[in-house]
């Protein structure tokens, strides 16, 4: 809610300050917008069932980086996540600097797709892009970025395919251990009440005769995934108090023109949430979010193979953002116990919450730097 200070302060501005004030403010609210998320320009070279490669056009006159650079989304964000805006995208940025970049969209997800399980993604979305990538930029390996699961899912398929050729995977906001995550609290007791093992669903069970469920595992995978709209509003409600402030913070930031355009492409990403497949969020909910399999090290896949991080043997690194209420900080660096054969974990933190710490206003001099760092120090 907007208070009278705010509102005073407003109208004791010079009337040149407050047209501009309030031209912000009307751009950003009924007008043409202010956020230029016209598309960094790319082609389409390669394309899978969810698996669109794109490779972005170089900067004329910038010297090419020697490797090429993969981008990995997560399930259920859009890809755009990485290219949010001119002068905000990780995609543009890295381009600038001369890296041959490339990103990976797995489009529109719908009930069609609910038989897709995580080893799509391990097997065939994420290797086939690398390998394709690879044979794009003339055999090269390929140095990999992944954001939240992008990472996760990036890592898993290095370790199920050791042979793929990469050189470097840099994570941004990446879960390992989720044993640590406050968002997953209700939903593991929520797990625990209708799992059957405790003294409610022996109850249950010992009045009815019936088994009172398998957990929301189950059920996700029953309803096909989770819808768009959902993962819209859950996302949302994890930082609900800076959604529930937005007016007020839209208002008192009317003078600044570049702060009302990240909104407003923040805003535009969270419209374009994508669903969950059924088949892979029930594995992921029930060996990662409630067994925290992964940080075993090894798991038992459904076909009966081996995912070993023990056969990741390049350089890994994970961003974690400070502010992020999702992937906190004790979460995402626990990667750094798991890897034993890994020549270098490196661990940093960067300001942001969950995306912001990927495509933040701040990211050009943090994340994104510290991704060019890691780079570049193992481009040989």
């Amino acid at each position: 809610m907007i208070g009278f200070k705010d509102l005073n302060d407003f109208i004791s501005r010079p009337n040149e300050l407050r047209r501009e004030a309030a031209s912000n403010l009307f751009d950003h609210l009924f007008g043409r917008g202010l956020a230029e998320t016209r598309a960094t320009p790319s082609e389409v070279i390669d394309k899978g069932r969810k698996r669109t490669l794109h490779r972005y056009e170089p900067v004329e006159g910038v010297e090419p980086r020697p490797l090429p650079l993969l981008l990995v989304p997560p399930l259920a964000a859009p890809a755009r996540a990485f290219d949010l805006r001119r002068g905000c995208s990780m995609a543009e940025h890295m381009v600038g600097l001369g890296y041959p970049t490339y990103l990976v969209d797995y489009g529109s997800i719908d009930k069609s797709d609910k038989d897709l399980g995580v080893e799509h993604w391990h097997d065939e979305v994420v290797p086939m892009s690398i390998r394709k990538v690879s044979e794009d930029a003339g055999g090269k390996p390929v140095q990999v970025t992944g954001w939240c699961l992008g990472g996760l899912m990036s890592l898993c398929a290095l370790a199920i395919n050791p042979d793929l050729p990469v050189n470097a995977i840099a994570m941004v906001a990446t879960p390992w251990d989720t044993s640590v995550m406050p968002i997953l609290k209700p939903m593991r007791e929520g797990n625990r009440l209708i799992s059957g093992d405790n003294i409610f669903a022996e109850a249950y069970r010992a009045t009815t005769g019936k088994v009172l469920g398998k957990g929301f595992g189950a059920a996700f995978r029953a309803a096909g995934g989770v819808p768009a709209s959902v993962v819209d509003y859950a996302f949302k409600m994890t930082n609900f108090q800076t959604y529930a402030k937005k007016p007020l913070t839209t208002f008192q930031k009317r003078d600044d023109r570049d702060f009302l355009a990240h909104v407003e492409a923040v805003d535009a990403l969270m419209g374009n949430m994508q669903a969950y497949p059924g088949e892979s969020i029930e594995t992921l909910y029930r060996r990662f979010f409630i067994a925290n399999e992964l940080m075993n090290g090894k798991l038992v896949r459904k076909d009966g193979s081996l995912l070993d991080l023990a056969n990741v043997r390049v350089p890994v690194m994970n961003i974690a953002g400070t502010g992020d209420v999702v992937v906190p900080k004790e979460a995402a660096h626990a990667v750094g116990k798991i890897l034993p054969n890994a020549p270098e974990v490196r661990l940093e933190t960067a300001p942001g919450g969950h995306l912001g710490v990927l495509a933040g206003r701040s990211a050009r001099k943090t994340t994104w730097r510290y991704v060019d760092e890691f780079m570049t120090a193992h481009a040989n």
